[in-house]
């Protein structure tokens, strides 16, 4: 068995700082094989520049997706072309800088990691995700049955829908994107495992991420403000997927969900395996 764990959207510093702490102490625990983070909102809750994919590496992940903030910061173009391991969502057009897939190898064998963005209430537009994503499945089952997909999508609707036309073609498909963990884990009658949203790294005393003052002011007023990243106590979340290597097949899925203070280097407050 290969255990896979999946981290939802940091957002920010706090974010970042909770994975250089804690991280490599999950993986631990978890018995982690692969570890795979949305970094969309990783530089300031807006995108992810080179700098940060960099940190993100070195905290433990194995390979960054991203979504709707892809673009956001001025140096990504560029350096996405140079890091195989950062991707972009695959449903953008035929030349688009950097890759929406990628498949590294493993002790236990070839992982592939599938990133896709909805298109329901999100903009740009961007190509068909149901046609996409299955034209780069096909390709990746040919390397290998273990495909890990992340749909950065904004309704459940969408998200469970795409799950189920995957279902028996990918070992997972988890949502990112609203920064909410749902508790509607399952696996798919197919063998692949699915979750809705796998919540967020960032701060807890916030909304989704945010501080909760200039959030509250933008639906008091209707003004525009700038939304800052809220500090202190940050909230881990994501989930641990175990897929056969032989198969594909998932055999578990089990969220989690950690609170991490940034005043206490690489200690953990209220972990939780839900």
């Amino acid at each position: 068995m290969i255990r896979i764990l999946f981290l939802g959207d940091v957002v920010g510093e706090p974010g970042r700082k909770a994975l250089q702490q804690r991280l490599r102490g999950l993986q631990e625990e978890l018995a982690v094989d692969f570890t795979i983070v949305n970094g969309e909102n990783a530089a300031g809750g807006r995108g992810i520049s080179g700098k940060q994919c960099i940190e993100l590496l070195k905290s433990g992940a194995t390979v960054i997706t991203t979504g709707d903030h892809v673009w956001d910061q001025k140096d990504l173009p560029a350096y996405i072309e140079t890091e195989p391991r950062l991707l972009r969502p695959c449903n953008y057009p035929e030349g688009t800088p950097g890759a929406g897939s990628v498949v590294l190898d493993t002790a236990k064998g070839p992982v592939a990691v599938l990133n896709v963005r909805g298109l329901t209430f999100m903009n740009p537009p961007l190509d068909n995700p149901f046609h996409r994503a299955m034209e780069e499945v096909e390709k990746l089952r040919a390397a290998t049955k273990v495909i890990f997909v992340d749909v950065h999508a904004e309704t459940t609707s969408e998200k469970i829908a795409l799950g189920r036309y995957l279902d028996g073609k990918v070992s997972a498909v988890v949502g990112t994107h609203t920064h909410v963990q749902t508790a509607d884990e399952q696996i798919f009658p197919g063998g692949t495992a699915f979750l809705c949203d796998a919540g967020m790294c960032g701060a807890a005393d916030s909304v989704l991420g945010r501080t909760k003052e200039s959030i509250l002011r933008r639906f008091l007023t209707g003004m525009p403000t700038t939304l800052p990243v809220a500090g202190g106590e940050v909230r881990v979340c994501g989930v641990v997927v175990e897929v056969d290597e032989a198969t594909g097949r998932a055999m578990a899925i089990q969220r989690v969900q950690e609170k991490v203070l940034p005043t206490a280097p690489g200690e953990g407050l209220g972990k939780n395996l839900l």
